[in-house]
């Protein structure tokens, strides 16, 4: 891991160098969060997790306790705290009638229902949320390769993406809280709300939150809940 300075009070952790970068970016960002809570590093205000760097931000003249964020990330690896964030795991009912599902399914040479298995199979987490208010970018929770990882971003772009779609592209899957431009391939939609306003909190997903799609045709149409 290094380090870098980002200002007088904030630090870029680059996990770019480890096998698996996403894992343990998510895996700094839980520890942090948990050290954060638990008192350890009162001058953290926020943790801004990406694919393979994790900022660590801390109030304004106070500067980052950086010995305190290596004795928290050793802590974790040591296993003092096991703790993985929220344990529930969110379930998102999907319609898997998506534009690009015979194109994964062909991508893979598999058929298009063992596509929807995978996907469904497969227990996602949120590694960071970004692009859109509500947007998480999910990973599959086993550190190992995943067939996703072979299906990349579609060759153009959409101008339009409906709301509730869902969608994979490199590793990651991912459902667009709201209508807009996006390149992923759409494997089907929800109803589920992923961005309200009027909520607390406004978002479904977050860092380090489990997530299970559901194919509607075989839960029955069940609505977005924990386990």
């Amino acid at each position: 891991m290094h380090e870098l300075p980002a200002g007088p009070d904030a630090v870029v952790l680059d996990f770019s160098a480890y096998e698996s970068p996403s894992a343990a970016v998510l895996d700094a960002t839980i520890a942090l969060r948990d050290a954060v809570d638990r008192g350890e590093l009162p001058g953290v205000i926020d943790l801004v997790p990406s694919a393979h760097t994790l900022l660590v931000q801390a109030r304004p003249g106070r500067g980052v306790d950086e010995l305190g964020v290596r004795r928290a990330l050793r802590r974790r690896r040591a296993g003092v705290h096991q703790g993985v964030g929220r344990a529930d795991e969110i379930l998102v009912p999907v319609h898997y009638d998506g534009d690009d599902l015979a194109d994964v399914a062909d991508a893979l040479g598999i058929s298009a229902d063992e596509v929807i298995s995978l996907h469904c199979s497969t227990r996602w987490r949120v590694q960071f949320m970004g692009f859109a208010p509500g947007f998480g970018y999910l990973v599959a929770d086993e550190p190992t390769p995943h067939p996703f990882d072979a299906v990349g971003r579609r060759a153009e772009a959409r101008t339009r993406v409906p709301e509730g779609a869902v969608a994979i592209a490199a590793g990651y899957s991912a459902v667009y809280p709201k209508e807009s431009p996006g390149g992923w391939q759409l494997l089907g939609r929800t109803d589920v709300r992923l961005w309200d306003e009027k909520a607390d909190p406004p978002a479904l997903f977050a860092t380090g939150h489990l997530v299970r799609f559901v194919d509607v045709r075989t839960s029955g149409g069940e609505w977005a809940g924990t386990t």
